[in-house]
């Protein structure tokens, strides 16, 4: 290969890989579509990976935050039900080297951050995992971030217990936008 040849090779190579690297999506956006005040409805399941199909329904309110020019996002929930009240707290970080968001829980009852779910969004969907535990035992936590449009969106945890084979859903909220 003449050193021309190998030259020219190389200038495509930077060339091609910087355009893949200039398509890939940016992320730090993901989660503008749900800045403001929400109705909650939210179903939980009340012991899961027992077996108990016994789920408990709460209403409420989350309101959605931007924080660090959309880099970050801060959501507040508060949702009532006969079963009790839920409050919690969602820090959500955009990593730009990564291209991924790490969400962080907290229950207010608790005031503990949970260990970080980390995904992103693909075609309109946002995937985040983690590892948890539950009753002693280490739990998979997959969430789910679907059927968003400007008035609603849909969020959905689940557990597995075998390692990613199976997963329980244990958490459905689904929010509606409520003008401020």
């Amino acid at each position: 290969m003449t050193a021309k040849l190998a030259s020219l090779l190389f200038i495509l190579c930077v060339y091609s890989c910087s355009a893949g690297m200039a398509q890939q999506k940016d992320g730090q956006r993901d989660f503008d579509f749900g800045i403001g005040l929400w109705k909650t409805q939210l179903r939980r399941l009340v012991k899961p990976l027992t077996g108990s199909n016994t789920w408990a329904e709460y209403e409420g309110t989350s309101r959605v935050t931007k924080v660090l020019d959309g880099r970050a996002s801060l959501v507040e929930l508060k949702v009532r039900s006969p079963a009790g009240t839920l409050e919690g707290l969602s820090l959500r970080l955009y990593n730009p080297q990564s291209r991924q968001w790490s969400l962080n829980y907290a229950n207010i009852a608790s005031g503990v951050l949970t260990t970080p779910a980390i995904g992103e969004f693909k075609n309109g969907r946002g995937e985040f995992y983690n590892q948890d535990t539950l009753n002693g035992r280490s739990v998979l936590v997959r969430f789910i971030i679907s059927d968003i449009t400007p008035a609603s969106v849909r969020y959905e945890q689940s557990y597995s217990d075998d390692g990613g084979k199976t997963w329980e859903v244990n958490w459905i909220a689904v929010d509606t936008r409520i003008k401020e």
